[in-house]
């Protein structure tokens, strides 16, 4: 039985992935789209631009309830993509996309029976790990300051945002965790690390975070069709890179995520820096 997937913000650069790796499989799911204009992202890659079907695209602002509302009816699962995805962004730019239209999606879904929801959530929910060592060492590539066992961070650590972009992202998984308890919906969580339009980790710094394009659909289309019974979760969503400081093993117990693509590090001076390259 095909599974109706509404994906939101479909224009952008990973939503828009995510659509047409879940369009690329009509025998699983039928993939809906919507976004508040007709336009692809600044983010997304030039030679990437597409425009859905009109039986399968909603336009829709978020901070428009009846319009959110509307693009959700008769949906089995919507991926909650659509956001303002600066992180240096002020908070009067955050309210209406990360707040006040994460609550109209969840809304919207509940009074349409939407049975799950997959929230974009971000890994910068936990970026304020990287004041600490050996996280620092890693962000700052130097990795002959790092412990072979380090702790990788979990969805069992306290979330850690630094700035009203990651601190809305947790807003969206507080959400989640109160549309799961309280209304019963399926709602899991994916912390999105860094994805890029190049599709590569070209800068050493977030080599550790980065996630490829494929990686970050494989574990959205993992979560769409993950069993029923799992009510809530969070998953980390980068690819399998060297010194990742968060964990993906949970992903992989929970939902089957299997990363193929990842970050590697070439050691010029394992004291002074690094080069990072793709697998």
């Amino acid at each position: 039985m095909e599974v109706r997937v509404m994906v939101t913000g479909v224009y952008g650069l990973i939503a828009g992935a995510v659509y047409r790796y879940l369009d690329g499989q009509p025998e699983r799911f039928t993939a809906f789209g919507c976004a508040r204009r007709e336009a692809p992202s600044v983010r997304a890659p030039t030679d990437a631009s597409f425009i859905l079907p009109e039986d399968r695209y909603f336009r829709a602002d978020l901070a428009d309830y009846d319009s959110v509302r509307k693009a959700v009816d008769g949906m089995d699962v919507v991926v909650q993509m659509a956001a303002e995805p600066d992180e240096g962004a002020p908070f009067e730019k955050i309210l209406n996309s990360n707040l006040i239209g994460a609550y109209h999606v969840f809304e919207a879904c509940r009074d349409a029976g939407v049975k799950r929801v997959v929230y974009a959530s971000s890994v910068m929910a936990s970026w304020g790990c990287l004041q600490d060592e050996p996280y620092k060492a890693i962000y700052e590539c130097r990795f002959g300051d790092v412990p072979s066992d380090y702790h990788r961070v979990t969805h069992l650590d306290p979330p850690r945002p630094t700035e009203p972009y990651s601190a809305s992202k947790v807003w969206g998984e507080a959400l989640a965790r109160t549309y799961s308890d309280v209304h019963g919906m399926s709602c899991l969580c994916v912390r999105i690390g860094w994805v890029n339009a190049e599709d590569s980790p070209y800068k050493p710094e977030l080599l550790s975070t980065w996630c490829s394009l494929r990686d970050i659909s494989h574990l959205v289309e993992q979560c769409v069709a993950a069993p029923d019974d799992l009510r809530f979760d969070i998953f980390y969503g980068v690819s399998d890179n060297d010194y990742r400081w968060v964990d993906t093993d949970h992903a992989k117990k929970v939902v089957g995520f299997a990363p193929v693509d990842g970050g590697k590090v070439k050691l010029n001076d394992p004291n002074k820096g690094t080069q990072g390259q793709a697998q």
